[in-house]
């Protein structure tokens, strides 16, 4: 490792399939959250596995600790959403709703979810999809396209999207039953 940038040189090597050692930077950046703004510098790297793999370690942390990457959340909605590779569009659209977002700002996460709810790769549109369904809990004024998006994948002739259908639908029912779905 070159001591100054440890993080880029366990995000390098490989191929798209591996994740190099981003199990090991995970480890040093939840131990020094200082770390993530390295993290965001090396999700515009030159090198796209690299921009990959920080990438999905931002997603990860924006599950567990969305506070250390809201200073780093335009990231998500900037020209990375953009990306030719799905794999990175793919930590785009998960990580969207964990953030919370300034009314300019989630228009655009809505329009990358609703461009992407059409993404060929089905891990991207699955994702997409349960995104748009996380902000329409919140917003029911996305429920007809989120309906529209939900039939689409049952449509598909995919058996992972039609589950994912199912799934979001049924999350969908159990938020409404107890309560905590917003009626804006």
């Amino acid at each position: 490792m070159k001591a100054q940038d440890p993080l880029r040189s366990l995000l390098s090597g490989g191929d798209r399939r591996s994740l190099a050692q981003s199990a090991l930077a995970l480890k040093l950046v939840r131990a020094d959250p200082d770390l993530v703004a390295q993290v965001g510098r090396l999700a515009v790297d030159r090198e796209w596995l690299v921009s990959m793999r920080a990438m999905d370690l931002l997603e990860k942390l924006a599950h567990e600790r969305p506070e250390w990457i809201e200073p780093h959340k335009h990231l998500f909605i900037g020209p990375l959403a953009d990306s030719i590779h799905w794999e990175i569009r793919l930590q785009v659209v998960r990580a969207l709703p964990l953030l919370s977002w300034s009314p300019a700002d989630k228009k655009r996460a809505l329009e990358i979810l609703l461009r992407d709810a059409e993404h060929p790769q089905k891990f991207v549109r699955a994702w997409a999809v349960d995104g748009l369904a996380s902000f329409a809990a919140k917003d029911s004024t996305l429920l007809p396209p989120l309906h529209r998006c939900l039939r689409k994948l049952e449509r598909s002739g995919s058996k992972a999207l039609m589950s994912r259908a199912r799934q979001i639908v049924a999350r969908m029912a159990a938020d409404k039953r107890s309560g905590t779905r917003d009626t804006q």
